[in-house]
């Protein structure tokens, strides 16, 4: 604690400013700011194409920026050379050397940097311990697991000693269950060295585990920066509701609003309420209505009262391991999903029951259409 009983502030790992970068006519990365506080896992997320690698790229120093600033631990590194810069970085394919044993690999850094061979060896011993790979320098790469050989990758990594970490979809080569389980242990690493991560993937669920907070990216540009709760939960923008997650996307026409409370006209001809605090809605418009599976619940066709309750017939059911996901057909030929578990009274539907939906008009999200 400082003198005046003012607390300090923990300055960013990295700070990024206006960051802009331009191929010719091409802007893949357009004015994003955004700063990293230390010790966090902080993931960029979006689609193949939306400009998260370049800007990855730029942060280790292989691609200069066109304008904009860039600052690790406050000091700018416009102009640094990569291996001037306190950061390493973990590629999708890992680029292990495969004529290496796994000590050789992981000190590979440190001869560059002419550490002497006791040291060497030392660090080494130390970082595979804390990446639970004790004893296993004298093996060949081969002789690895997948998720063993990422936790080398980190290792080889961490013994250097980088302000920041970048990650560029590191699990993206894995088999399924492997890439479960590394979610869990990429977040537990991070933890241990209490080092700034900053990891890119087009996976969502991998942002939602792992992540402090998330930077959803499209265009070049960031849409919104959150937790993972308030990225999934209150998307700001009609793009982060839909490629955050699952969602049933309804365009309406409003008809009448009052506050928050907004009626529309699907353009199916579904009545709906939705209760938003949205802006750019206004009576005549048309918006995009986001509903998540699971904020949709299931009842007996006779059950008509309350409202946003739609009569439908069961289209299919789909078995999903914990849950079913039960498409759900109207009157006007618009389908619904929507998530159910396994136990219940609705845990037996087949093709052609009769059920109603009905949803809490605050668990939807609704956009002017084009915003």
């Amino acid at each position: 604690m400082l003198r005046g009983d003012l607390l300090t502030v923990p300055q960013p790992d990295l700070v990024c400013q206006d960051l802009t970068k331009d191929f010719d006519s091409f802007r893949a990365v357009d004015h994003v700011s955004f700063d990293v506080p230390q010790g966090s896992f902080f993931s960029i997320l979006g689609p193949s194409g939306c400009g998260k690698t370049t800007l990855l790229r730029m942060i280790a120093g292989f691609q200069s920026p066109t304008g904009g600033d860039l600052r690790i631990k406050g000091k700018s590194m416009i102009g640094v050379p990569p291996n001037k810069r306190p950061v390493s970085m973990v590629f999708q394919h890992l680029a292990l050397f495969p004529t290496m044993n796994i000590g050789d690999n992981v000190g590979f850094g440190l001869r560059q940097r002419g550490v002497a061979k006791a040291e060497i060896k030392t660090r080494v011993g130390e970082v595979l311990e804390r990446v639970g790979l004790p004893g296993v320098s004298a093996r060949r790469v081969d002789q690895l697991s997948g998720g063993q050989k990422q936790r080398v990758a980190i290792a080889r990594c961490m013994v250097l000693e980088p302000d920041v970490l970048l990650l560029d979809e590191p699990l993206g080569a894995l088999d399924l269950k492997l890439r479960e389980h590394m979610k869990v242990e990429m977040k537990s690493l991070q933890a241990a060295f209490n080092t700034t991560f900053v990891y890119i993937t087009h996976d969502q669920s991998e942002a939602l585990v792992m992540s402090d907070n998330i930077a959803v990216m499209n265009n070049g540009r960031f849409e919104q920066i959150g937790t993972p709760h308030e990225v999934y939960h209150a998307p700001s923008t009609a793009f982060v509701a839909g490629f955050v997650g699952e969602a049933n996307k309804v365009t309406a026409k409003v008809s009448a609003m009052r506050g928050q409370h907004v009626k529309l006209i699907s353009d199916a001809g579904t009545e709906m309420i939705v209760d938003t605090p949205q802006t750019g809605l206004d009576v005549g418009t048309w918006a995009e209505v986001f509903l998540r599976p699971e904020i949709i619940a299931l009842g007996p066709a006779n059950d008509d009262e309350g409202m946003n309750v739609q009569l439908g017939t069961v289209e299919s059911v789909l078995f999903n391991g914990a849950n079913s996901t039960v498409t759900v057909k109207d009157k006007t030929g618009s389908l619904m999903n929507v998530a159910l578990p396994q136990t219940g009274a609705f845990a037996n539907l087949r093709k052609g029951d009769a059920v109603v939906t009905h949803w809490d008009p605050r668990h939807a999200r609704c956009y002017p259409v084009g915003s």
